[in-house]
């Protein structure tokens, strides 16, 4: 096959294609930072870059609100601003007292529904020439091909996750029939990989059962298997059908939220802590969410850490 159209051969994954996008806008148009960005809340979320001098990483969280991009996806400005300090709404943006930013470029990616999962951006030190307004329609194609690349990824994505719970996850707890230690550890680790590639919102809970919390309880003690048993029910019942449920032994349970953003995260721990109350179970309950730049481990321990500091329900 000609070296030409080997070249040619899809891209196996979103993440891949953003870069190979990000490198060609760089190469085409120059710019030091060019972005694949997501949004959650009020974070936004470095998930690949191209970056020649800002010394920006992937994971980096910034605010928001602070960013060119939110003030464009409003309509407060434009797509391409050669000279950002001459638009008004980039000029008053908190982003640019933190880093310089003499020109700009940003155009939307959306989900599915319409509603808007990130952007693809870029920035530069110095104003650039007004000749570069022209490529805006080739950026929105490229953007527009990226975001069907997404959308069709991030289906394939919520399949996996039902199989992985259905099939690949098959280290379960003979007393619960939910995932073990092992199994938590194997969700945790493909998680992570996944919420790297996509910047995806998850919440993590860890919950101890008072008195049962590090305990291996004897075969004779049937009192506290079934404390146990009608708590891993609740718990499983309460969560969502798509979230991750772990007995990790004795007393102590924990819940991967994927795709759970901070209000999601309260609602989820509310329902839990409130069904757990109705049946007088005596508890303790942490929550953290995943920090892009730390992972889902430093999340996990963070829950553990919130665990141990938390009142009895």
């Amino acid at each position: 096959m000609p070296e030409s159209l080997a070249n040619l051969v899809p891209f196996e994954s979103f993440e891949l294609a953003s870069r190979a996008v990000l490198s060609l806008l760089h190469q085409r148009l120059g710019f030091d930072l060019w972005m694949m960005t997501r949004t959650d809340g009020q974070d936004w979320i470095v998930l690949q870059v191209e970056d020649h001098g800002y010394n920006v990483k992937e994971g980096s969280m910034f605010r928001w609100a602070d960013s060119f991009c939110s003030r464009m996806v409003l309509g407060l400005g434009p797509r391409v601003a050669p000279c950002a300090q001459e638009i008004p709404t980039y000029a008053a943006a908190p982003i640019g007292r933190q880093v310089a930013i003499g020109a700009y470029i940003g155009v939307p990616i959306h989900n599915a529904d319409g509603s808007l999962f990130g952007t693809l951006c870029a920035i530069d030190p110095t104003p650039q020439n007004d000749l570069v307004e022209k490529d805006l329609p080739w950026i929105e194609l490229l953007s527009r091909l990226l975001g069907t690349i997404l959308v069709n990824e991030l289906k394939s994505v919520a399949i996996a996750r039902e199989l992985d719970q259905s099939h690949q996850f098959k280290q379960k707890d003979a007393l619960t029939g939910l995932l073990s230690q092992q199994g938590w550890d194997e969700a945790i680790a493909t998680e992570e990989a996944r919420a790297r590639r996509y910047g995806s919102p998850t919440c993590t809970l860890m919950l101890a059962l008072d008195g049962l919390r590090d305990a291996e309880i004897p075969v004779e003690r049937t009192e506290d298997h079934s404390l146990i048993k009608d708590a891993s029910s609740i718990i499983r019942k309460t969560s969502r059908q798509c979230d991750i449920v772990a007995h990790l032994g004795g007393g102590r349970f924990a819940v991967l939220a994927c795709e759970c953003d901070s209000n999601g995260a309260d609602a989820l721990t509310q329902n839990i802590v409130n069904a757990i109350s109705q049946m007088n179970i005596s508890a303790r309950i942490g929550k953290a969410m995943r920090n892009p730049s730390l992972g889902l481990l430093e999340a996990v321990a963070e829950a553990n850490r919130q665990l141990n500091a938390s009142r009895l329900l």
